[in-house]
Formats: C-alpha cells, sequence, structure tokens
C-alpha cells in the first residue's frame, strides 16, 4: 500500500505523542511518590490520603514544568458577579439614568446588558450580549425605551449559558406581569426545578433556559398566584386591592424555598418595582433617594457607585431577608419576609466592589486601608530588603497606598495599563498569548530598574498572570520580586454568585506558600490572614458579626454546602470547562492527554 506524505507525518506524529506521553505518565508518577506529608488542614480538603497524593503530585509537577519552561499566558481569572439598578421618577424617561448607572456597575458584569422600562400601561424590553454601551448605544434603541420606571441589569454568566437568551430581565406574563432581575445564585436550583414540573407548581411551569434566574423568577411568580387563591379561598377579597400583600407573601414563602444568595429587582404590573434580599445579605442592594416637585423618587441599586452620576443620595441597604415595594405612586413600603442575619460575602470588599462604594455600612475604600494596615503589620516581621512598593492596578492601590505608609518606603505606579483593550481572547500559540497579557499592562524600566520590589495585588487566584508580571518586573531591571496579596489564599469555590467554581483552576489549592511562591517565580510571598478581614470589616459596622469568607475558609453560610456539591460543580456545572481552561494555561498541551 502507497501512503502519501501527508499521512506518513500524521503517523509520525501520532508516534510522537504517545511517545510523549508514555514520559510525562511516568515523571509525573515519579514527582508523586517523592511528594511529603502534608499538614492536616491540607489533608481535610480531600477524601483519602491516596487522592491528596495524586493531587500534590499533579501540582508539584505542574509547577517544575511551569519553572522549567514558563507558564502559557491567557487571560486572568476575574471574578465577576451582575449588577442590577431600578429607578422610579415621576416624570419623563428613565432610560438615559438607567443607562448611566449601568455604565458605573459595568465592572460587575460584560457578557451581557439588559434593560426594561414601563409606564405601567406596557413594557419596553431591549437585552444583548456585550458590553452596555454597544447594546444601548444606537439611538433608535433608547428612543424605544420608554416609561418613567425601569430596572437594568449587567451580567456575568455564573450559571447557565453566555446565550443572549439568558441574558435579563426574565419575564412571565401571569400572574400579573413580572420582569426581574438578579445578582447571586442559587444552590438548590436542581430540587427548585423538579418542585416547578411538579403537580404541586400552578400549570408545570416551563422554563426556556438553565439559568437559576429564571427558576427564582418563576418560583415567585407560583407564589404570587397561591397568596391569589389563599385571598380568594378564606376570606372571599376583591384580588385588585391586595396585589401588593400578594407579593409581600411571596416573598415570606419565596425565601423559604431558597437558598443560596440573591439580590433581586422586580416590575410588577398593578404593585411597583419590588426589591428583596436573600437573609444573609451575602450579595448587596442598596437604596437611593433625591427629592423632586412631586415628591422622592428612588433607585435601587448593586452598588451606591451609581447613584452619584444621576444625582441620588444613599438611604440605606435592603436588609437581609426584606421586601422593599416602590408603588406605581412612589410610596415606598417595606416588610421582613424572613429573619436576616447580615453576613456580607467578604470578597465584594477585596475584589468586586469600587473603592467609592459603601456597602452594608462599610466604605470599601476604608476596608482597603484596613487591609493595608493588617498586611504591612505581616511584612514587617518577615524583614524583606525592600526599595519600594508598587500595586498591580486598579483595584489593589488602596492597600498598597497604605503599606507604602505603613513600610515608611516609595510607593511607586511602576505597571501602565493599558485601558484600550478589549477582551483578551484564548490566543493560538505561545506568543501570543503572552502579548494579551502584555499588551494590557507594561512596565517602567525607570521604577524598576536594580530595585527591590513589593509588589501587591488584590488577590492571586489562578496565578498566571501573577507569573507574567513577575517576569516582566524581572525584565524591566528588577533585582528582586516580593509579592503581597491583599486577600488569604483562594481554595474553595464561591457558590454564591461569583465565577469562581473549581478548586482545580486556583493555584493556591494543594500546594504550600513556598510551592505557590515558585510557581510564581518571586523571591518570597506573602498572603493576608482570614481574621484579618473579618476584623477589618466588624471594626468598620460592629453590627455586622460575621461574614461569608467562603472562599477562603470553606465554611459556607447557608449550611447546606457539602463536598458531593463542590464535586457537581466541578464535574457538570460551570467548573466543567473551566478545568478544560486551566490546562491549556498551565500544562503543556502534550501532558493533557497524560493527564487527562
Amino acid at each position: 500500500m502507497i501512503l502519501s506524505r501527508k499521512s506518513l507525518a500524521r503517523g509520525c506524529a501520532q508516534r510522537r505523542a504517545v511517545k510523549v506521553s508514555a514520559r510525562a505518565v511516568t515523571a509525573l508518577r515519579s514527582v508523586r511518590d517523592a511528594v511529603p506529608a502534608l499538614p492536616s488542614h491540607q489533608v481535610s480538603t480531600f477524601t483519602n490520603s491516596s487522592a491528596l497524593k495524586n493531587k500534590l503530585a499533579l501540582n508539584t509537577f505542574r509547577m517544575s514544568y511551569i519553572v522549567g519552561n514558563g507558564a502559557k499566558a491567557c487571560k486572568r481569572i476575574t471574578p465577576r458577579m451582575c449588577g442590577i439598578i431600578g429607578i422610579f421618577k415621576y416624570e419623563g424617561n428613565a432610560n438615559v439614568e438607567l443607562y448611566e448607572g449601568l455604565l458605573m456597575l459595568q465592572h460587575r458584569g460584560q457578557d451581557s446588558a439588559g434593560m426594561v422600562t414601563t409606564d405601567w400601561s406596557r413594557f419596553k424590553e431591549h437585552k444583548e450580549n456585550g458590553l452596555v454601551k454597544d447594546v444601548f448605544g444606537k439611538q433608535d434603541v433608547m428612543d424605544s425605551m420608554k416609561g418613567h420606571c425601569g430596572i437594568a441589569h449587567v451580567r456575568y454568566p455564573t450559571a447557565g449559558s453566555s446565550s443572549a437568551q439568558e441574558a435579563q430581565p426574565f419575564f412571565v406574563n401571569s400572574p400579573l406581569g413580572i420582569y426581574l432581575i438578579h445578582n447571586g445564585n442559587l444552590t438548590n436550583t436542581e430540587e427548585l426545578r423538579d418542585l416547578l414540573n411538579s403537580s404541586r407548581s400552578f400549570f408545570n411551569r416551563h422554563l426556556r433556559t438553565d439559568s437559576d434566574s429564571e427558576v427564582l423568577l418563576n418560583i415567585l411568580a407560583d407564589e404570587v398566584h397561591r397568596a391569589h387563591q389563599r385571598c380568594l379561598q378564606t376570606t372571599g377579597c376583591d384580588p385588585n386591592k391586595n396585589k401588593i400583600n400578594f407579593l409581600f407573601e411571596a416573598g415570606e414563602m419565596t425565601m423559604r424555598l431558597l437558598k443560596g444568595a440573591y439580590s433581586c429587582l422586580a416590575l410588577v404590573k398593578g404593585v411597583g418595582l419590588v426589591a428583596f434580599r436573600d437573609p444573609f445579605g451575602i450579595r448587596p442592594l442598596v437604596i437611593g433617594k433625591r427629592s423632586s416637585p412631586q415628591g422622592d423618587e428612588w433607585c435601587i441599586a448593586s452598588e451606591d457607585c451609581a447613584f452619584g452620576p444621576i444625582g441620588f443620595e444613599r438611604v440605606r441597604d435592603v436588609l437581609p431577608g426584606e421586601m422593599v415595594i416602590i408603588t406605581e405612586d412612589g410610596k415606598l413600603m417595606s416588610r421582613q419576609c424572613a429573619q436576616g442575619t447580615p453576613t456580607p460575602c467578604i470578597f465584594e470588599y477585596i475584589y468586586l466592589a469600587r473603592p467609592d462604594s459603601v456597602l452594608n455600612g462599610i466604605p470599601v475604600y476604608n476596608f482597603q486601608l484596613k487591609l493595608g494596615t493588617a498586611l504591612a503589620n505581616r511584612i514587617k516581621e518577615k524583614q524583606w530588603d525592600l526599595d519600594i512598593v508598587c500595586p498591580v492596578p486598579d483595584g489593589s492601590r488602596p492597600a498598597a497606598i497604605q503599606i507604602a505608609a505603613e513600610l515608611g518606603l516609595p510607593y511607586r505606579e511602576g505597571l501602565v495599563k493599558n485601558r484600550y483593550v478589549g477582551r483578551t481572547f484564548i490566543m493560538p500559540d505561545q506568543r501570543l498569548r503572552e502579548m494579551s497579557v502584555r499588551r494590557k499592562l507594561n512596565a517602567m524600566p525607570a521604577v524598576f530598574e536594580g530595585k527591590s520590589v513589593l509588589l501587591i495585588d488584590d488577590s492571586i487566584v489562578r496565578g498566571t498572570t501573577m507569573t507574567q508580571i513577575v517576569d516582566m518586573l524581572r525584565r524591566a531591571g528588577a533585582r528582586k520580586v516580593y509579592l503581597a496579596s491583599a486577600s488569604p489564599p483562594v481554595v474553595y469555590p464561591n457558590v454564591y454568585g461569583v465565577d469562581m467554581p473549581s478548586r482545580k483552576e486556583f493555584v493556591a489549592n494543594g500546594l504550600t506558600i513556598d510551592q505557590v511562591c515558585q510557581v510564581l517565580r518571586a523571591d518570597g510571598l506573602i498572603y493576608q490572614e482570614v481574621d484579618d478581614l473579618i476584623t477589618s470589616g466588624k471594626e468598620l459596622n460592629p453590627d455586622i458579626k460575621d461574614f461569608d469568607a467562603s472562599c477562603f475558609t470553606g465554611r459556607y453560610v447557608t449550611g447546606d454546602i457539602d463536598e458531593a456539591y463542590l464535586q457537581k460543580l466541578e464535574l457538570s456545572g460551570r467548573g466543567a470547562n473551566r478545568r478544560a481552561t486551566q490546562k491549556v494555561s498551565l500544562l503543556n498541551e502534550r501532558v493533557m492527554v497524560a493527564t487527562a
């Protein structure tokens, strides 16, 4: 049989791949057999010692490969959630102010944006994938969004997919007509889906998407139906005069069913603008007010940084377990639908929220300054030989400024960020992958030449970008590069609405701090302590007794998260594809064959 040149080449390539795979397996086994015993706090993450040994072997093998050959660059994990805003005003259209508010919340989500407005006779809706300026950049789109009340949303998918169909808001036409937007993540979504498809639900509700937000909306709609039926069957009331009570009753029953994190806004025909928050207050939701000749006008948003450009002033947070209704005529009503225990997500203050926001009575900027003070005290114990302090822009600046002041060192902006670069895509080869990071940040030799640098970042999640940044500083002439993270090591998934679903993507998972330091190619590494995080928050608001710090500690405040849930999340949920991303970013493709 005569073989073509292409067939021969393909056969040779396949044989080489098999040989490389065999060598990789042998290397991995040799590393695994040499793994030392670990402290008990790391052993507890795994079900048995064999699994632990395999995990650390893979991480050590990965570390040695990175140190020896150079990590492949891909985009930094940017933990994102969603941003929501609702506005009630007496005159004029709310569309432009909703647009301006969304721009202020764009940092919370960049995959899609949506808006719905109403004059309470009909709704106008528009949503697409893309940034706010792109989705609502056309004049004809904005001109169509009529109505003096509305809600709007920016999304980063944490459940479901990136499909434009899953962009929010979601709508049900019965009962009443409800549009809803949601920030957070439900942890009992499958159980709720079964409920909606059972005989306990009105008409076996059909769901069009995989989004937990659509599930939440239908649960709420179901409970409004039930409140209506109870009214008719018990007192024979006039339903048209009791719609607001139906919503409050539905809020109470919905909060009994839902588990997880949710801050929600809804437009309900015949009722008004509705806001509610889960009993732990994990995700933020803030009320703003401004005066007008007709009376007070209202804005409710994920962060109060959205209020300033549109003239609203912060009033208070929506309380955990509270439902607030702004009626069609502008009256604010509220009810405590569930007993609330404020336990906000601590990661909001480290990374997610803007520094000009105040969440749960805590100024984000002041919190970050406190983190700098606490971290500086621990850096002093290291007695590193340091010349300058430099932040990784932008989120680490407050902590870095405070650290520099506490250590008595010069604060220098040595990394210049290109603000006109769009989203980073996974590039087809090594050179382009490196460029994808380097085009976003550039290191200045004038700052780093001959210096021992303390580099501050707000968090180190996967570490791929940090490896590249350390390399940039060395190429710019840095004599030594020490790293300090304003957050503790991220070693557990965030299940409450932050896009960090898989333990296998975290650089610190299964490795000691010294090993992580080697992966990042730094001369030294220090992390923030969890106790310092909690203490900083409590000092700024003593009414908060605890925070959700589950991505650092593995203690989930809702009490319904176990190892089986985390395994399912990693294998078939949001983490399934994320593992593939990590393999591309941290392992050579040839090694993937051996370890997949």
